[in-house]
Protein backbone atom coordinates (compact mmCIF):
# COMPACT_ATOMS: atom_id res chain seq x y z
CA UNK A 1 0.00 0.00 0.00
CA UNK A 2 1.22 3.52 -0.78
CA UNK A 3 0.31 6.63 1.21
CA UNK A 4 1.13 9.88 -0.62
CA UNK A 5 2.48 12.71 1.55
CA UNK A 6 0.56 15.81 0.46
CA UNK A 7 1.62 19.42 1.03
CA UNK A 8 -1.71 20.07 2.70
CA UNK A 9 -2.85 17.54 5.26
CA UNK A 10 -1.14 15.47 7.91
CA UNK A 11 2.64 15.48 7.84
CA UNK A 12 4.76 12.44 7.06
CA UNK A 13 5.46 11.58 10.69
CA UNK A 14 1.74 11.64 11.54
CA UNK A 15 0.96 9.41 8.54
CA UNK A 16 3.76 7.02 9.59
CA UNK A 17 2.48 6.85 13.19
CA UNK A 18 -1.11 6.31 12.00
CA UNK A 19 0.02 3.40 9.80
CA UNK A 20 1.98 1.98 12.74
CA UNK A 21 -1.11 2.24 14.97
CA UNK A 22 -2.99 0.26 12.28
CA UNK A 23 -0.32 -2.47 12.50
CA UNK A 24 1.56 -1.52 9.31
CA UNK A 25 5.26 -0.74 9.12
CA UNK A 26 5.91 1.78 6.36
CA UNK A 27 8.96 3.67 5.12
CA UNK A 28 9.11 6.99 3.28
CA UNK A 29 10.30 6.67 -0.34
CA UNK A 30 11.25 9.50 -2.67
CA UNK A 31 9.46 9.37 -6.03
CA UNK A 32 12.31 11.29 -7.72
CA UNK A 33 15.42 9.36 -6.62
CA UNK A 34 13.62 6.15 -5.58
CA UNK A 35 15.42 5.85 -2.25
CA UNK A 36 13.94 5.08 1.16
CA UNK A 37 14.80 7.05 4.26
CA UNK A 38 13.95 7.13 7.92
CA UNK A 39 12.72 9.15 9.86
CA UNK A 40 9.68 10.48 7.99
CA UNK A 41 10.22 14.03 6.73
CA UNK A 42 8.81 16.37 4.09
CA UNK A 43 11.97 16.48 1.93
CA UNK A 44 14.13 13.61 0.73
CA UNK A 45 17.48 13.75 2.57
CA UNK A 46 19.28 12.37 -0.52
CA UNK A 47 17.99 14.64 -3.30
CA UNK A 48 15.82 17.30 -1.62
CA UNK A 49 12.61 16.36 -3.45
CA UNK A 50 9.27 16.87 -1.75
CA UNK A 51 7.62 14.02 -3.68
CA UNK A 52 7.45 11.51 -0.81
CA UNK A 53 5.17 8.51 -0.29
CA UNK A 54 5.01 5.94 2.49
CA UNK A 55 5.21 2.32 1.31
CA UNK A 56 4.82 -0.91 3.24
CA UNK A 57 8.20 -2.19 4.42
CA UNK A 58 9.37 -5.79 4.60
CA UNK A 59 10.50 -5.39 8.20
CA UNK A 60 13.82 -7.06 7.42
CA UNK A 61 16.99 -5.35 8.56
CA UNK A 62 20.58 -5.65 9.68
CA UNK A 63 22.14 -4.40 12.91
CA UNK A 64 24.42 -1.50 12.00
CA UNK A 65 25.53 -0.63 15.53
CA UNK A 66 24.70 -1.80 19.03
CA UNK A 67 25.38 -0.95 22.65
CA UNK A 68 24.13 -2.05 26.06
CA UNK A 69 22.60 0.41 28.49
CA UNK A 70 23.41 -0.90 31.95
CA UNK A 71 20.51 -0.56 34.39
CA UNK A 72 19.75 -1.97 37.81
CA UNK A 73 17.44 -4.98 37.94
CA UNK A 74 14.74 -2.95 39.68
CA UNK A 75 14.87 -0.53 36.71
CA UNK A 76 14.32 -3.35 34.20
CA UNK A 77 17.86 -4.64 33.82
CA UNK A 78 20.21 -4.15 30.89
CA UNK A 79 18.75 -2.78 27.66
CA UNK A 80 20.01 -3.11 24.10
CA UNK A 81 20.09 0.03 21.94
CA UNK A 82 20.73 -0.56 18.26
CA UNK A 83 20.83 1.17 14.91
CA UNK A 84 19.15 -1.06 12.34
CA UNK A 85 19.42 -0.63 8.57
CA UNK A 86 16.18 -1.54 6.80
CA UNK A 87 16.52 -3.81 3.77
CA UNK A 88 14.81 -1.10 1.69
CA UNK A 89 17.08 1.67 2.99
CA UNK A 90 16.96 3.99 5.95
CA UNK A 91 18.23 3.46 9.49
CA UNK A 92 16.27 3.40 12.75
CA UNK A 93 17.34 3.66 16.39
CA UNK A 94 15.55 0.87 18.22
CA UNK A 95 16.29 -2.23 20.24
CA UNK A 96 16.63 -5.94 19.57
CA UNK A 97 14.43 -8.12 21.78
CA UNK A 98 14.35 -11.88 22.22
CA UNK A 99 18.02 -12.36 23.15
CA UNK A 100 20.22 -11.01 25.94
CA UNK A 101 21.31 -7.41 25.20
CA UNK A 102 24.97 -8.46 25.16
CA UNK A 103 24.31 -11.07 22.41
CA UNK A 104 23.23 -8.55 19.75
CA UNK A 105 25.92 -8.32 17.06
CA UNK A 106 26.78 -5.91 14.26
CA UNK A 107 25.72 -7.45 10.94
CA UNK A 108 23.05 -9.62 12.58
CA UNK A 109 19.88 -10.04 10.49
CA UNK A 110 16.74 -8.94 12.32
CA UNK A 111 12.99 -8.65 11.72
CA UNK A 112 10.71 -5.82 12.87
CA UNK A 113 7.75 -6.21 15.18
CA UNK A 114 5.25 -3.60 16.27
CA UNK A 115 4.61 -3.66 20.00
CA UNK A 116 2.62 -1.40 22.28
CA UNK A 117 4.42 0.42 25.07
CA UNK A 118 2.81 3.03 27.29
CA UNK A 119 -0.26 2.90 25.05
CA UNK A 120 1.63 3.70 21.82
CA UNK A 121 2.93 1.46 19.02
CA UNK A 122 6.72 1.20 18.70
CA UNK A 123 9.00 -0.74 16.37
CA UNK A 124 11.42 -3.25 17.89
CA UNK A 125 13.40 -6.01 16.22
CA UNK A 126 14.05 -9.67 16.95
CA UNK A 127 16.76 -11.92 15.52
CA UNK A 128 15.83 -13.30 12.10
CA UNK A 129 15.37 -17.02 11.76
CA UNK A 130 18.35 -18.80 10.28
CA UNK A 131 17.73 -19.64 6.60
Amino acid sequence: MVIKVAASGPGPERLWRDALAAGRLTLPFCADCGRAHFFPRVLCPQCGSGDIALRDASGRGTVHSTTVLRRRKEEGGDLNIALVDFAEGGRMMTRVDGIPPTDVRIGQPVVARIVTEDGAPVVVFTPAEAP
